[in-house]
């Protein structure tokens, strides 16, 4: 039998059930696009796009070749496309154009035997065609700050951490560029993520602002709130909005010690865990015993925070992570565990976070246990909240809602020292952890 025969048969004996796989997939595929573009008017819809997957799938069967020459008839196809649009509506179709080259390299791959791949990018098509005029005015509402603050954390994140050396560069072992980075990198993304939330969800009012504010400073929180509240006479409300920052700075750090040192949870958990349930049961006992009969409006109530992300920032995050990493491991050394302890203290009232993620380091890195990460992970907690007194002190002229806040506050705080003197004298974590 010739060349020819044998290349017919295989032909004949290609097997069916793959092909035809491939063949609905590749209709499917363009049909999920083309019911977007035919549902916004366009000419081309449905059959156009599922016959341009159809054609890079069989293209792709055949052979290299005709993939080639198949996305040259594509962009034929395209420009046609463009010039009767052009010449009839005086317009170009630059969207369209673009969904079907991609939809006809999306065909190719399911040529080539793909399939999550194809699928999941022609779900992430529709989305963003569909989602058309919901993403302008996402974009149209965007402030230059916020979009600078975007470039500013995929800078941190993605240009400059990767080329930071992974070691400790001075003769002491204190300073490790690329763990700092790091600390500075989870603690801007989440306060981003949650400056987003914020201006999402500031309609809301005071409750919501706390909440998310709390995740981003809760210090500066508080003081924008108690401000706006002494001005709007909502003062009653303060003791409330207060312990809910509390509970999210203590949420924050959670998670930020969690990340850095995972064991570090025997030692935050049940302590934070109980001041964030005495802080809810405050809440909740406010909210029964509150007068009904005040009134709360909420407009003009919304918090009006910065963009958590700047280049002072972070800055300040790396400068402030360094200090307080390279004095808790001198401390740590020279004092032993008091040393390290009271690092979680004074850095606490600058800030929590970064105190918490500078212990979470080094244990990470074995200069002290998990369990000992945790305990400064919770005083930096109790002295961020303590700092709150004299901000309220200042701006609150109810006195009776001052002594209310004040002993809130004390009770927690006292509840958090007693498990952590607890846990460090009968080292409940670390039998947790040894288990």
């Amino acid at each position: 039998m010739d060349a020819t025969g044998i290349a017919y048969n295989e032909f004949l004996h290609y097997p069916a059930a793959p092909v035809a796989l491939k063949m609905a997939v590749a209709v499917g595929i363009g049909m999920l696009v083309g019911m977007e573009r035919k549902w916004s008017h366009k000419e081309a819809g449905i059959r156009t796009f599922a016959i341009v997957a159809l054609l890079g799938m069989l293209s792709a069967i055949i052979g290299e070749n005709y993939i080639i020459a198949s996305m040259v008839g594509v962009f034929l196809l395209v420009i046609a496309m463009n010039a009767r649009s052009l010449i009839v509506e005086k317009t170009l179709e630059i969207t369209t154009s673009a969904a079907l080259l991609v939809n006809y390299l999306l065909g190719v791959l399911v040529g080539l035997g793909h399939i999550f791949t194809p699928v999941a990018g022609a779900i992430a098509i529709t989305m963003l065609l569909a989602w058309k005029t919901e993403l302008n005015r996402f974009a149209g509402g965007l402030l230059p700050s916020e979009i600078r603050s975007a470039i500013i954390l995929g800078l941190i994140g993605f240009v400059i951490y990767p080329i930071l050396p992974d070691r400790y560069i001075d003769p002491w072992q204190l300073f490790n560029p690329s763990d700092a980075w790091i600390s500075v990198i989870a603690i801007a993304g989440i306060g981003f993520v949650n400056y987003v939330c914020l201006r999402v969800f500031s309609t809301t009012g005071f409750y919501m602002g706390a909440i998310f504010g709390g995740l981003v400073n809760s210090s500066a929180t508080v003081a924008e709130t108690s401000t706006r509240v002494q001005a709007s006479g909502q003062t009653a409300r303060m003791s409330t909005l207060c312990l809910l920052t509390t509970i999210a700075m203590f949420v924050r750090n959670l998670i930020i010690a969690t990340l850095f040192a995972p064991a570090s949870l025997t030692a935050t958990l049940a302590p934070l865990l109980a001041m964030s349930l005495v802080s809810a049961l405050f809440i909740l006992r406010d909210q029964v015993t509150q007068n009904k009969n005040v009134e709360y409006t909420q407009e003009g109530n919304e918090l009006k925070l910065t963009s958590p992300i700047s280049v002072g920032k972070v800055l300040w995050f790396g400068m402030l992570f360094i200090v307080i990493q390279a004095g808790g491991t001198l401390l740590t050394q020279v004092f032993g565990s008091y040393g390290i302890l009271a690092t979680g203290i004074f850095g606490g009232l600058v800030s929590s976070a970064s105190t918490t993620a500078a212990a979470a380091t080094m244990a990470m890195h074995g200069k002290i246990t998990a369990s000992m990460a945790g305990s400064v992970a919770i005083l930096s907690s109790l002295a961020s909240a303590a700092i709150n007194l004299p901000i309220v002190w200042r701006s609150i002229k109810d006195k009776a809602v001052v002594r209310k806040i004040t002993w809130q506050l004390m009770v927690i705080m006292a509840i958090g020292i007693v498990m952590v003197l607890a846990d460090r004298i009968f080292l409940f974590s670390d039998m947790l952890l040894r288990q």
